[in-house]
């Protein structure tokens, strides 16, 4: 007979997303389970590990602290205090247009607080093993999903079967529980890679994030804490698919010279301090946020191409949402009113912030030199003029 695990939610994936999930409705009282088919990598130069980074938004503090984690995160994070965005798309790489976005202007908090992926990894895993009605399954995923009016019976690769009020699709682009369900997806693709490491370089960064724009998409400097003594960003460097490739692999002296001369060298030559990574660059919808017992949140719900820190800051206004809902009527949990709410309240906003980042994104990927000029002049229009600019650093929060 086969072994039947009874929750209030199974959370499918254990990303950042899904780990945060896991502990934020654990920590409000649900019993929760957490199934990835991939263990997770908590080490900074293990094989397989996440150089990306993540930039929680001021809006996350809240949901983080609610679940226990702020505490654990702080003493890593790097604050972000100024968005710096740079237009070096003259003749030759170098500044012509500077701006910065201050968070004082809006707020006595930074913008938000940068961590490495990696250790966001470890750290979650181990408030998640603090938590009684937690079951962490990494290494087992979701195969099968069978849904009736009452519940979800989700069966495992362990051969086991979990029966749950709510399912929350936290399991990636190409969700397994998404399919599963019958809900389709609109999918972009920019001919893009990005590439994700860390550097360090001999002029701090003085928490301020660093946004270049040429062409190809954008090239990002984020904060990190100092790095065996020395400054240190997260790179995220986004280039049309074969030139990604080619700086991917390249050996260590000329992609650092390479990165230097992209950066305008505004932080001096720029060291390479960890392996690269690189990754498409899409942009995806899901048509709709739920399905019978199923959530969607995170990249299965949509994806964006990393620019504004974005990305898991939508998917945390996902969970913050559901949340909410779970914890105004927990009898409710998973109910057809409760999953017609979440998609009501959530899919307008996030159908907004996809339109929008993909205007971005192709506005940076710029070749031609009357686009890179029309887009320098439009940076210095927003720019100039103060309640545009304070509405834009509002709304890169998700405060209005």
């Amino acid at each position: 007979m086969t072994e039947t695990t009874q929750v209030d939610i199974l959370i499918s994936g254990g990303g950042i997303a899904g780990l945060t999930a896991a502990a934020a409705f654990a920590t409000a009282g649900f019993s929760v389970q957490c199934v990835d088919p991939t263990p997770p990598v908590t080490e900074r130069d293990a094989a397989g590990a996440d150089m990306r980074t993540t930039a929680f938004l001021q809006p996350a503090r809240q949901l983080l602290e609610e679940a226990g984690l702020w505490a654990r995160l702080e003493p890593h994070a790097a604050p972000l205090q100024i968005m710096r965005i740079v237009d070096a798309g003259g003749e030759i790489a170098e500044p012509r247009i500077v701006k910065d976005f201050n968070a004082s202007d809006i707020s006595e908090q930074p913008f938000g607080w940068n961590l490495p992926n990696w250790l966001l990894r470890r750290e979650i895993i181990a408030r998640l093993q603090e938590l009684p009605n937690v079951d962490l399954r990494l290494g087992c995923g979701t195969t099968t999903l069978f849904t009736r009016t009452q519940e979800a019976r989700v069966g495992l690769s362990d051969g086991t079967q979990t029966r749950a009020r709510l399912v929350i699709a936290a399991d990636g682009r190409n969700s397994p529980m998404r399919t599963a369900a019958g809900i389709g997806i609109k999918t972009l693709r920019y001919g893009q890679k990005a590439l994700a490491l860390a550097v360090t370089h001999p002029i701090p960064h003085g928490n301020v994030s660093t946004e270049i724009h040429r062409s190809g998409g954008p090239f990002t400097l984020v904060p990190l804490p100092d790095h065996e003594g020395l400054p240190s960003s997260a790179l995220v460097w986004m280039e049309r698919g074969p030139r990604a490739q080619e700086l991917f692999e390249m050996d260590s002296a000329s992609f650092e010279a390479e990165m230097t001369e992209r950066s305008c060298a505004l932080y001096g030559p720029l060291t390479l301090a960890s392996n690269r990574t690189i990754w498409p660059i899409i942009s995806q919808s899901a048509e709709r946020l739920y399905g019978q017992r199923l959530a969607l949140v995170a990249e299965a719900a949509h994806v964006v191409p990393p620019i504004g820190a974005q990305g898991l800051n939508m998917s945390l206004g996902d969970m913050r949402m559901l949340l909410e809902l779970a914890k105004a009527d927990p009898g409710s949990l998973g109910d057809a009113r409760m999953l017609e709410q979440y998609h009501r309240k959530r899919f307008a906003e996030v159908k907004l912030r996809v339109q929008g980042i993909d205007m971005l994104n192709r506005a940076s990927m710029a070749t031609a030199q009357p686009l890179r000029d029309v887009r320098a002049m439009g940076l210095n229009a927003l720019y100039s003029m103060a309640p545009v600019r304070k509405t834009l650093m509002q709304m890169g929060l998700g405060v209005r």
